[in-house]
């Protein structure tokens, strides 16, 4: 009897493989895959909508007139009797390292073009962070043109160090501001946005939190995205703890985020976001994948923090779904791989009648498969495109964007290696209820912080995806790499799009 060469015997499992993958189970599979495809090419094209309508209106306004479309489509709104009347607002950024891209992203937050009252608040943990003498330069620079002031926090007790920051900083804010805006050290502002949030908040009271979201931005080169990039609430909703706003976020809270979006849903309060709300956010020009990691982890860990039964519900069926979705998005990939390499075998060797007919079948499922990726790409390519347009129109002064950084095969490539990773590291955060954030490990117990861990000797360098030193100058960038490539693009994919309606 004649014995098969490693080769061959390969060869025979993967058309074995790809029969087994014609079963009405596979086939499910596969057709769950297209649909999931669509549905995300589907909540692309909506946000691309709403995204395009406003560039039609802006661009409206220009043609008639209105050289100031990127700060209000009505003039009439621009004049001084109603710039005096405007609300005076507070900005709140904590901080933490600095790294290559947050002087131009402060710089950005201070020369706002909002014509109200305003108040920057820079909160730092200690003087000893680099970020501190970083503002303080920058400070110095524009101290006759701007409110704004450095706060050190000191070290937190019961909640993450960065929501400790934002309480501090919301203490100490002016006792006339009606807003509070909470933006990340790594946004990047439009001159009109603070002017455009604040609008909205007062054509509509009822807002609880004004939120938006980043546009990534991967450098170009071959070295070179859980919830809210920014959130803009009612300073009286601090001052008097409305909802329990302060207690819930001081007493074990971890994620600001997950916290006031728990906040909101238990109290049926509005969260909105409009158009406007897409910023530029600029990506390290490396990254390591012990980084990239932990970044995934923190983004998978917020579902382990809650603040009541429901809650804990709600973050238990979006750790299920966000599970089986990202597995069965990658699954078909996996099945329409294995249906291409037993058609080549196939087709290059004689095999029976029978298993051609299986290859057609497998064949017809991975064609359908590619169907599909390519009207995902091509609705996530559009969208991209409209928002670095949108961003551009809003951001006239500054230097344009361009897609020329985008690698699409490295977008696709970090979909499918994103989605894979995502429930390994759900249920490493599930199972370890702990986490290691810019260097301070914190440990939750019935979904609050319990314990916190500074270890005297110092943690890692860097944060996660900003690429900011936590202990000193930023050092020489490692040379370029395909692995650095991907992990940018994983860093771009896991920013969740908006699905405007």
């Amino acid at each position: 009897m004649e014995t098969m060469s490693p080769l061959e015997s390969l060869d025979a499992f993967v058309v074995s493989a790809s029969r087994a993958f014609c079963s009405p189970l596979a086939i499910f599979i596969q057709i769950q895959g297209y649909f999931i495809c669509l549905t995300l090419a589907f909540g692309w094209a909506c946000a691309a909508y709403v995204r395009n309508r406003e560039i039609r209106q802006m661009k409206y306004s220009m043609r008639h007139g209105n050289s100031f479309a990127f700060l209000s489509h009505d003039m009439n709104e621009l004049e001084h009797t109603n710039q005096v009347n405007l609300p005076r607002v507070t900005v709140v950024m904590p901080l933490k390292g600095f790294g290559e891209h947050n002087l131009h992203n402060w710089r950005s937050q201070i020369t706002s073009l909002y014509g109200g009252p305003l108040e920057f608040m820079f909160v730092v943990e200690s003087t000893e962070d680099p970020a501190y003498y970083a503002v303080k330069r920058l400070l110095a620079d524009y101290k006759d043109y701007v409110d704004a002031k450095i706060i050190v926090a000191g070290l937190s007790t019961t909640c993450s160090q960065k929501i400790h920051n934002q309480l501090i900083g919301v203490e100490r804010m002016h006792k006339d501001s009606k807003y509070v805006l909470f933006l990340d050290d790594d946004v990047r502002l439009h001159p009109g946005s603070i002017g455009a949030l604040t609008v909205e908040m007062e054509k509509n009271p009822e807002i609880f939190i004004q939120t938006g979201y980043p546009l990534d931005l991967p450098s170009g080169s071959l070295g070179s995205y859980c919830i809210y990039e920014y959130h803009m609430m009612h300073a009286n909703d601090f001052r008097n703890d409305h909802h329990g706003v302060v207690s819930g976020l001081r007493d074990g809270g971890y994620s600001d985020d997950m916290t006031l979006a728990a906040i909101a849903g238990a109290h049926k309060r509005l969260i909105t976001s409009p158009p406007v709300a897409v910023f530029p956010h600029p990506l390290a020009s490396d990254l390591s994948f012990s980084r990239y990691w932990n970044y995934l982890r923190k983004q998978t860990f917020v579902l382990e923090s809650y603040t009541s039964k429901v809650n804990w519900i709600m973050n238990r069926a979006l750790f299920t779904t966000h599970c089986y979705l990202s597995w069965g998005f990658v699954a078909p990939y996996c099945l329409a791989i294995v249906h291409v390499a037993a058609a080549l075998i196939i087709y290059s060797k004689e095999y029976s009648l029978k298993d051609t007919t299986f290859t057609s079948c497998g064949l017809l499922l991975a064609g359908g498969q590619a169907i599909c990726t390519f009207i995902e790409l091509l609705s996530m390519w559009n969208l991209t495109r409209i928002e670095v347009q949108l961003c551009n129109l809003l951001s006239p002064e500054a230097p344009p964007l361009s897609l020329a950084s985008y690698n699409w095969c490295l977008v696709f490539i970090a979909m499918l290696v994103d989605n894979f990773l995502y429930p390994i590291s759900a249920i490493r955060s599930h199972f370890s209820q702990s986490i290691d954030w810019s260097g301070i490990r914190y440990h939750l117990k019935d979904g609050k912080i319990s314990t916190i861990d500074r270890s005297k000797v110092k943690g890692p360098k860097f944060t996660d995806l900003g690429g900011k030193h936590l202990y000193g100058r930023k050092g020489t960038s490692p040379r370029a790499s395909i692995v650095s490539a991907l992990l940018r693009s994983l860093a771009h994919w896991r920013q969740p799009k908006k699905f405007d309606g």
